[in-house]
Parts: structure tokens; sequence; C-alpha cells
């Protein structure tokens, strides 16, 4: 077990170079010179020339990507071009909002996902599965923003109930708080709930057609006994897994939902940087999006021989 756990993390290290070589690339790999992009029109050649002095690109390509890498493993990831203010800070400024939504958006759509699923794969065939099922395929098919702005007319505009935008840190009180997490939560966990009720519906129905399952229900056990004790922790991987690939989902998602509601995070920041050119920003960004994808699909792997102890590496 050990030696596994050391193998998955030294495997990481390899996948996060390809990714770092792939952020360093989009500054190279974008159309046109970036210096004259971010100069603009009105720009002068001195202009343009101190922008790619500062950036690094009046040197040899193998000297750019070395200064960078060599940054990276101190971790700084750059200064921004039009706040001058060190990359890593402008995120750790930002990070709280997304991390809180993105905590508890995982929290929501897990806590209401699995038991759907699991009460649809009992009851197959049922009005109660084929609501679930509704819910699944418009949960997934409706774009974030769509629920959003659906969201913002019924409980902000037409009821009045909750704020529309912005964001509140616990420090702030605990009811505005959760009033500012409410929508954004919702929204961005349909989708996400969506696609685990349907994946732990179809785990489901898998193991309650096995023979062990007619067996526990031949000897007397209650449902919940099989539901939870065999079925749903013998359908435990799969779940665990599409929640591991989902977070992919759930990373673009999140720049929208904070885009459409005001949300200062990460998301928001993506955006503006995107819109302004400041490829320091962009960078880091992607790069600490990646590390958090590939840590949690990790832990997924991790996870494995603790919901399956038929599993051995």
């Amino acid at each position: 077990m050990f030696a596994y756990i050391i193998r998955r993390i030294l495997a990481t290290i390899p996948v996060m170079a390809v990714v770092a070589l792939f952020v360093f690339s989009l500054l190279h790999l974008s159309p046109g010179d970036p210096a004259v992009i971010i100069a603009g029109d009105t720009a002068t050649l001195d202009d343009i020339a101190r922008i790619r002095q500062k950036l690094g690109l009046d040197q040899p390509l193998y000297v750019q990507f070395a200064t960078w890498v060599w940054g990276l493993l101190h971790g700084d990831l750059g200064i921004s071009i039009f706040t001058n203010l060190p990359v890593s800070k402008l995120i750790a400024q930002r990070v709280e909002p997304t991390l809180t939504l993105t905590i508890s958006t995982l929290l929501v759509s897990v806590l209401a996902a699995v038991p759907m699923g699991v009460v649809a794969a009992w009851k197959a065939g049922s009005w109660i599965d084929r609501l679930v099922m509704v819910f699944a395929v418009l949960g997934f098919s409706v774009p974030v923003f769509v629920l959003a702005y659906l969201l913002i007319y019924v409980f902000a505009i037409s009821a009045d109930l909750l704020p529309v935008q912005g964001f509140v840190t616990i420090g702030g009180g605990l009811w505005p708080f959760l009033s500012h997490l409410v929508m954004p939560t919702l929204a961005l966990g349909m989708v996400f709930a969506a696609l685990i009720a349907r994946m732990t519906r179809a785990s489901m129905l898998d193991v309650l057609a096995q023979d062990y399952i007619r067996t526990a229900q031949a000897k007397g056990l209650a449902n919940d006994k099989v539901l939870i004790g065999h079925a749903l922790k013998n359908a435990a991987v799969p779940i665990a897994t599409i929640i591991g690939i989902g977070v992919a989902a759930l990373i673009s998602g999140v720049v929208v939902t904070e885009t459409v509601f005001a949300i200062p995070g990460l998301g928001r920041l993506t955006v503006d940087a995107i819109l302004r050119r400041d490829y320091p920003i962009i960078q880091g960004i992607i790069l600490a999006f990646s590390a958090a994808y590939v840590l949690i699909n990790l832990l997924v792997d991790l996870s494995y021989t603790l919901l399956d102890p038929r599993i051995r590496y």
C-alpha cells in the first residue's frame, strides 16, 4: 500500500511537467506578438520593446523556459503585467471564494445525488426512477449560466430572498455568508449532481443484479442494510471515479458561475486576465487549477483501497 502511494505521487510529477510545458507555450502559441497585443494600438516601438523585456521575450526560448521553471520551483508565478503585483499574491487573495464555492458544491452535490441514485436504482422503472432520470438529463444538459439566471430571476428578482451577487466571508456573519452562497452552489451543483446521480444509479443497478444481493435479501436483511451495507459499498468505486472526473467540469463551471454572480474568486480573475491579455496571471491560474485536478484524482485513486478491500496494489 505504501509503495503504491509513493508510485502514484511520483507519477504526478511528469503530468505536472507536461502541464507546465503547455502553460509556458501559451505565451508563444497565441497568434501575433504578445508584446504588441498587450501594448495596444497606440503603443510606440519603445513601449513594445519595454514589454518584451519585462516578459523576457527578448531572450532565447530555452532561457525563458529555464527562468520560468526556476521561478516555479521557488514559488514565483511571475508578475502581473497590469497590476505589477505577484501572481501568487493575486491568486492567494482570490482563492477563498473559489475554494468555498467548490467545497459547498461538492458537499451539496454528493449528499443529494448519491441518495437519489440509490433510490432510483432501488425503485427502477417507477415514477421515482423516471423523475431522477429527468433531473439527471436536464441538469447535465442545461448550461450553468442558464440555471444561474433562472435562480436569480426566481429567488432574487421575483421573491427578493437572496442577494444577486458578491461574496461575504463567514467572518461577516453566518446568514450573509450562506445567502451569497446558495444560488451559486445550486447553479453549479445541479450539473455536478446530475452526473453523480446518473452514475450512482447505473452502478447500483449493476450491483443489485448480483447473486450476493439476492442472497442477502433471501436471508431477510432489511432494505437499508442491503442498499447501504452491501450494494452501495460495492458500487462506491465507480461513484468515486466519476466524482474525480467531474471535477474538471466543476472547475470550468466555477469560472462561469463566478462571472454571473460577480464573485471575486479565481474564475473572475481568469476572465479579467483573459480580457486584458495578462499572460502571467493566466499561466498561474491554469497551473493552480491543473495542480488541484491532479491532486483530487490522486486522492480518488488512493481512496479505492479504502472503498474496496479487494483492491490490492
